[in-house]
């Protein structure tokens, strides 16, 4: 019995690595590579016996009977798209090092075929310049989690980069916060914190942390007036600050641009076919940012002295040009 569970994985082991529904294998292939790669020889009514059984364990198979080829594994714990889908984004993620794309991809591309996995690595991909090199993001993301789950304080070195492009310390002595929640906004993974030094949340980007530790103390009950999903929601591009309702006149060709960035559920106050009207609660910073951004298609109707801070912006942009 031992033996027959031994072939049993053995030839499971071959099915993922060597088979998909485009490279079916025939029994005479399987009993062959049995004998190649574990020297395990076995009939044909064994290789049956054994396929039973992995079918019994949960596994889908795709036989003969089905296909009339030979054998594949039909089911996998993720499907090709979804492997692609997520190899992509990790790809894509400025927050991880490349380094550590590289190990997380290639976990994924291990859950599928070999023949899939190199159809995958073979594709073209532009280098990901805007990768982190603080290479202690998933470290981050463990102790933050484990700390936010049994309510314990962290302590963290916060990181900038310098004019030489190296990262260092913003300041000599750690940061100590409560951490409340991880969540992702503006293509980043930020850590949403309360403190004893400011009142409601504050964010901090975990690719930007180094030397987390988990304090022995606890931290404080949560108000259940904070919500961090509409903290971040409404920090535009995760800047700190104050909070106040802004309006914006907006170009009608920027509404995709708005939708993504505020949801569906954005305030529209006024529309027509060339333009809208629409009212955010944003931090001042962020809303500076959004209108230097649209600066062709975007205008600042309200608050009156937010208008005016971004004409002096003006102002001062421009004098700096003349004088050139």
């Amino acid at each position: 019995m031992a033996e027959k569970k031994t072939s049993a994985f053995a030839l499971l082991r071959i099915l993922k690595k060597y088979s998909d529904e485009d490279h079916i294998l025939s029994a005479r292939q399987i009993i062959d590579m049995l004998d190649e790669f574990y020297g395990i020889r076995i009939e044909r009514r064994t290789l049956y016996s054994n396929i039973e059984m992995l079918e019994q364990d949960g596994y889908v198979i795709s036989r003969y009977e089905d296909n009339g080829k030979g054998y594949y594994l039909k089911q996998r714990q993720f499907d090709k798209a979804e492997v692609l889908l997520l190899c992509n984004a990790v790809h894509a993620s400025h927050f991880i090092s490349a380094s550590q794309s590289d190990t997380i991809i290639r976990k994924l591309l291990d859950t599928q075929s070999s023949h899939q996995a190199r159809e995958f690595k073979d594709s073209v991909y532009l280098p990901n310049r805007q990768k982190t090199n603080n290479t202690q993001l998933l470290q981050n993301i463990t102790r933050v989690s484990e700390a936010i789950r049994d309510s314990h304080p962290v302590s963290f070195t916060y990181l900038r980069y310098n004019t030489r492009k190296q990262l260092e310390p913003r300041r000599q002595l750690p940061y100590e916060v409560e951490p409340r929640y991880i969540v992702y906004a503006d293509s980043r993974a930020y850590m949403i914190v309360t403190s004893d030094s400011h009142p409601g949340f504050a964010h901090y980007r975990l690719d930007r942390m180094q030397d987390v530790k988990v304090l022995n103390s606890h931290v404080r009950p949560l108000s259940r007036e904070l919500d961090a999903y509409e903290y971040a929601r409404n920090k535009l591009f995760m800047y700190a600050g104050e909070m106040q309702w802004v309006t914006f006149l907006c170009q009608a060709r920027i509404m995709d641009h708005m939708i993504d960035l505020f949801g569906p559920e954005v305030m529209i106050i006024t529309r027509s076919d060339e333009q809208f009207t629409i009212r955010v609660n944003t931090s001042t910073r962020g809303a500076m940012f959004l209108a230097q951004q649209y600066m062709d298609s975007m205008e600042i109707l309200e608050p009156e002295s937010l208008r005016q801070d971004f004409i002096t912006q003006l102002q001062n942009t421009m004098k700096r040009y003349e004088q050139k």
